[in-house]
């Protein structure tokens, strides 16, 4: 554990003005506050938010987030509180600190919600404050490092598992390599023990088979480029164990289809020197076609910039190679870090506008537009585990995007609207479908127009997050209102057979027992069949409820049938008659009864499958049908089964048709909703089984109508 005064030497070598006292202050203060509590390796807890900061001191970073470093669990983990940290550290700290640790309060709940809660706090602390994640991965990456330590394989999986699929990006984001490789090291190993165990032993093999040979490039590459006039410093490496199963499992290939396992590292003084460097290079050794790529010219979102390239090199062996010079080294290595070592001029603010922050401001636009911290969660994750690729406006500007990425990806990334808008595409200045897959070097214009909305057919080939987020707030807003119209409907009709009126203000007082906010509320909810129409009568007008039961008893008896019923013709007095829910029987079906004891007779059509069950019990079966004597004016309920093309107005279209042929909708369910169609149950109180079927003739010739029948079942 690094002593007090090592850690503000360390400090004083790349920040001499930095407040000395403050840092003294801050390391006592929390090895104070938290006195004898131990880590589960059984250290002094303190030893950790030493490390932190020591962690953060290796990036040169600021006094202010080595302080946080030391405090960061004060507040979760100690008596101490914000207020506290604010009188004793000022304003600035306590702001940090506080960042902090609410993002941790919830990292002890194992639930997938709360990890998607935290992300979403993570997003929105960082965005004020790029620092507050400095602080998150150094004492991530310090946590990772002692996970052996916790017993409950479970837990340490969970852990590894939030590592590497929020903190690796994240790492890799903002440019700090060897954290994030360290991170993903240690996830690595403990998500997949055995494949890096196997890719660590042959590793070592080819180390023994091939002593010296890293040197022996290294020495290859920096006397061609000696010849060449260009003085450079030549490093080597083998590639991480997980970067190697990554490209395993990338390219679908066994460790001995890969020959590019070792990087090696140029560093020249100039930009004109990295280009003369690559020509050199490419003329001395075999270039590996398809591996070059210049972040020079353009560089990553995160700011990176390097010239990489695959050559067969210095005894035959396959290598790649990356050009640089010693600034871009640095920011290569350290990342965002790196702005700290030019505190001098003035600015103490970590989060700039600069074109590394632009995917930060993306994530904040999904934020925005996803309806729930797991749906944000999706989006990021989408949004940081991509390949990219560089495309640009027509005016020259430069937008990364993930490869796969298409020109809605394109106009969503330059703006909402336009996103929202756009209806056409041009690429390289020909009009391409909007489902294209841009390429490097493209450049891309989009057209738009006022009268365009988000088409949902979008959502089934765009590729970032912020484009999906989008078009799904837009189709829950759609349903939403159509919901809402269906819903006001069913209600007014509801309410206007019973010979009840309805008013906004009646409604308005019964929202609140459907757990509604509002009046639109309730409707969609009616819309959407959680509620019916009867519910909300009732609710306003309890007495309805009591007089429809005094017309109507539950079952109705053959002998006192109501004159306007039609009955059922072969049944014995007295006895029960229930109408069949599976099948719902219609005058002008061939129908059969069953008998069951106590309950009386079930009337069901004659195809109904539920018959199967009574195929051995002749016994139970009455042979009836529809007295047809009386005038039909009865209501009985057919069940209809529709799909509708998923596009605005379907519904409408289909409640239109149904109404205009009389039929009355007494309730309504989707049940499986897609990107294009959408099937429906619909249950329509109708005369006999002739209206029926003239309802599902006129929904057949309606054009937002994919296909109908009736429904047995």
């Amino acid at each position: 554990m690094m002593r007090q005064y090592e850690l503000v030497e360390q400090i004083k070598t790349y920040d001499p003005g930095a407040d000395e006292d403050a840092l003294n202050r801050a390391y006592v203060y929390s090895m104070k506050a938290h006195g004898n509590q131990l880590r589960a390796s059984g250290d002094p807890y303190f030893s950790h938010p030493v490390e932190v900061a020591g962690l953060l001191c290796d990036k040169k970073l600021d006094a202010a987030s080595i302080i946080t470093g030391l405090l960061h669990d004060t507040v979760e983990d100690t008596d101490a509180t914000v207020e506290d940290i604010e009188s004793l550290f000022g304003a600035e700290i306590a702001q940090l600190v506080d960042g902090v640790t609410k993002l941790s309060q919830l990292e002890h709940q194992s639930d997938e919600n709360k990890q998607a809660e935290n992300f979403r706090k993570l997003v929105l602390a960082m965005s004020k404050d790029i620092r507050v994640l400095m602080v998150k991965l150094a004492d991530r990456l310090h946590n990772m490092r002692t996970l052996h330590f916790i017993k409950k394989e479970e837990k340490r999986r969970r852990i590894s598992r939030e590592t590497m699929d929020i903190y690796v990006p994240l790492a890799e984001r903002i440019g700090i390599r060897d954290w994030k490789e360290e991170l993903e090291e240690l996830a690595f190993r403990e998500l997949n023990p055995d494949a890096r165990s196997s890719i660590i032993n042959r590793l070592n093999f080819l180390s023994d088979q091939g002593e010296g040979l890293i040197d022996r490039i290294i020495a290859g590459v920096k006397g061609l480029l000696a010849e060449n006039g260009l003085t450079a410093e030549v490093k080597g490496r083998q590639k991480t164990p997980y970067s190697i199963w990554k490209k395993m499992q990338r390219q679908n290939v066994g460790f001995e289809q890969l020959s590019d396992i070792m990087a090696f590292r140029v560093i020249v003084g100039s930009n004109d020197e990295c280009y003369q460097a690559l020509g050199a290079i490419h003329g001395a050794y075999s270039v590996v076609p398809g591996r070059f790529k210049d972040y020079i010219s353009l560089p990553k979102p995160n700011g990176y910039r390097s010239l990489h390239t695959g050559v067969i090199g210095p005894e035959n062996q396959r290598i790649e190679v990356q050009i640089r010079t010693r600034e871009m080294n640095e920011i290569a290595e350290l990342g965002v870090a790196a702005h700290w070592q030019y505190k001098q001029s003035g600015s103490g603010q970590a989060n700039k506008e600069g074109s590394q922050y632009r995917w930060m401001r993306d994530m904040l636009d999904i934020l925005a537009n996803a309806s729930n911290p797991d749906e944000f969660l999706e989006h990021t994750k989408m949004e940081m585990f991509s390949d990219q690729v560089f495309v640009f406006t027509p005016k020259g500007d430069l937008h990364a995007l993930p490869r796969g990425a298409t020109p809605v990806d394109f106009a969503y990334a330059v703006h909402t609207d336009i996103g929202d808008h756009c209806v056409a595409s041009k690429v390289n200045g020909r009009i391409v479908p909007l489902r294209t897959k841009l390429r490097n070097g493209d450049q891309v214009e989009v057209s738009t127009s006022k009268a365009q909305t988000p088409n949902p057919a979008w959502e089934g080939f765009v590729v970032t997050g912020k484009a999906r987020a989008c078009i799904r707030k837009f189709i829950r807003s759609r349903q939403r209102d159509q919901y809402a119209s269906l819903g006001r409907e069913i209600v007014e009709k509801t309410f206007r057979q019973a010979n009840y009126e309805k008013s906004e203000k009646s409604l308005k007082s019964v929202t609140e027992r459907f757990q509604c906010d509002d009046i639109d509320e309730l409707y969609v909810r009616v819309g959407e069949g959680q509620i019916t129409g009867r519910d909300v009568l009732y609710a306003v007008y309890p007495g309805a409820k009591d007089a429809e039961t005094a017309k109507k008893t539950p079952t109705t008896r053959a002998k006192d049938l109501p004159s306007h019923a039609i009955p059922v013709r072969g049944l014995i007095a007295g006895m029960a008659v229930h109408y069949a829910k599976c099948c719902h029987p219609l005058p002008g079906d061939r129908i059969v009864g069953i008998v069951t004891t106590g309950k009386g007779v079930t009337i069901h059509t004659i195809d109904c499958r539920t018959l199967e069950a009574f195929a051995d019990m002749p016994e139970r079966w009455l042979d009836v049908s529809w007295e047809q004597d009386t005038e039909e004016t009865a209501s009985f309920v057919g069940r209809v089964h529709a799909v509708l093309s998923n596009e605005p107005g379907a519904l409408a279209s289909l409640t239109s048709a149904i109404g205009r042929d009389g039929g009355n909708i007494i309730n309504l369910k989707f049940t499986n909703r897609g990107q294009d169609f959408f099937d429906i149950l619909v249950d329509v109180e109708v005369t006999d089984v002739r209206q029926l079927n003239n309802i599902l003739a006129a929904l057949r010739a309606t054009p937002e109508v994919n296909t109908v029948e009736r429904s047995h079942g």
